[in-house]
């Protein structure tokens, strides 16, 4: 799904502003996708130009102008069609899994940070997650329940499973100093 789609869908909950899209979709998507303003302008500036939304200029007392842009009835049909394709595979960026692919070029006690530091996010997020599962649409509370299940389950992994990468790291580094004891 691309941020044209996700903007679409934020403006088929109400008209906003180029902030508020970024606000709602952070709200909303914030655990599973991410948009930057650098990608929702440009994508907006193309829905406006294929006619999918329409933008009104709103004046504002001591601040700038305001863009406001609601979704056409063709925005509304491009987006019931995309939404109608079948969803591609979720494909996961972690920075964090490719740390771990090399733990044994890391010390052990880093290692063992990081996953801490993993864990601690992830229960950090299953609360917002099941914060958000109390209110909101019945689609929102699905996806924030969906979101807590994964972030939940990723933790008893990383609970279970550390001593994997923890312990290989650990070897590295014992074999590392003992290498490094006939020098």
């Amino acid at each position: 799904m691309d941020v044209r789609t996700l903007c679409l869908g934020v403006l088929s909950l109400g008209d906003a502003s180029g902030y508020e899209i970024k606000k709602r979709l952070e709200n909303i998507f914030s655990h599973f996708y991410d948009a930057s303003f650098g990608s929702i302008y440009p994508a907006l500036n193309r829905l406006q130009n294929e006619g999918l939304v329409r933008c009104e200029t709103e004046q504002q007392a001591k601040r700038p102008d305001k863009k406001v842009y609601s979704l056409t009835v063709d925005g509304r049909l491009t987006l019931v069609q995309e939404l109608n394709n079948l969803p591609g595979r979720d494909r996961v960026r972690s920075e964090f899994l490719v740390a771990m692919c090399f733990a044994d070029l890391l010390p052990a006690g880093q290692v063992a940070e990081m996953i801490d530091r993993r864990i601690a996010g992830h229960r950090s997020q299953v609360l917002e997650l099941a914060e958000r599962e109390s209110h909101g649409t019945a689609a929102q509370r699905f996806v924030a329940g969906y979101g807590r299940a994964l972030f939940e389950a990723a933790t008893a992994y990383l609970e279970d499973n550390r001593y994997l990468v923890e312990s290989e790291a650990l070897l590295a580094q014992v074999d590392g100093d003992r290498a490094g004891v006939g020098d």
